[in-house]
């Protein structure tokens, strides 16, 4: 991966060729700043584009690693932790269990079931991606049963409905009528996530963010400009930053 030098700050990118980009667009997340360009563009012109926004970049890189440290941090994946889920934090549990697979249950709280040949090694690791499983099976479930309450009505019906890891966005919808949605709204009040799916039902009528758009949102979620503001003034927390210590 290629660094940016901007004073004393090193930040590092990625560089994308497109087919389909006409001109370079650069997009900056708490995670990486990808720069993507036409296919056919040489070093000079890459270099240029890189120059004429160091300052913009450097701005964004900053504001989104402040956003990005107050996102919740999980040190370890023990009982007593907390978790973010639906917009709020619940404790794990971790027990042992004589049952040969990871089990978890939702019981106003997290409970994991770690069978006794998961060694304390790699204990956690198995926690964390048995929950991050259990969370994308949870929206896979709980988004098509929103899908089918609010959109069958209004003859809005996609072809699938698929759980996405998306770093950009928090959902899209295409010409196929296949809906995706970023798996870190598990982490949003359930209200919130029934709202960005209709924003993505709405647009297998209307494609673009006109007012009829707005309007169709609006029928199928009358109060949807709040829950709107709270997904965008608190995007930047969902989710979590698992940070181990030396144990």
């Amino acid at each position: 991966m290629p660094d940016l030098i901007i004073g004393n700050t090193v930040v590092p990118y990625t560089l994308r060729r497109s087919a389909s980009a006409r001109k370079a667009r650069i997009t900056v997340t708490p995670d990486q700043v990808e720069l993507v360009v036409p296919e056919a563009a040489n070093e000079d012109q890459i270099a240029r584009v890189l120059e004429s926004k160091r300052a913009w970049i450097y701005e964004h890189h900053q504001r989104m690693a402040e956003r990005s440290a107050e996102m919740h941090t999980i040190h370890r994946f023990m009982t007593g932790a907390k978790v973010p889920y639906r917009g709020r934090l619940v404790r794990l549990t971790v027990q042992r269990t004589d049952k040969p697979v990871v089990s978890v249950e939702y019981r106003n709280g997290f409970l994991v079931s770690v069978p006794e040949w998961v060694t304390e090694r790699n204990r956690e690791a198995v926690i964390e991606g048995e929950l991050r499983l259990w969370f994308k099976v949870r929206l896979r479930r709980d988004t098509r049963e929103m899908a089918r309450r609010l959109g069958e009505p209004a003859g809005l019906v996609a072809k699938a409905i698929r759980i996405k890891d998306q770093k950009h966005m928090w959902g899209s919808c295409g010409r196929d009528r296949v809906v995706n949605l970023n798996w870190r709204l598990i982490f949003a009040p359930k209200a919130v996530l029934e709202y960005a799916v209709a924003h993505e039902l709405a647009h297998l009528e209307e494609r673009n963010h006109t007012s009829a758009f707005w309007s169709l949102v609006r029928r199928l979620v009358p109060d949807y400009e709040r829950r709107k503001d709270w997904l965008e003034a608190n995007e930047h927390v969902l989710g979590y930053r698992y940070v181990p210590v030396e144990i």
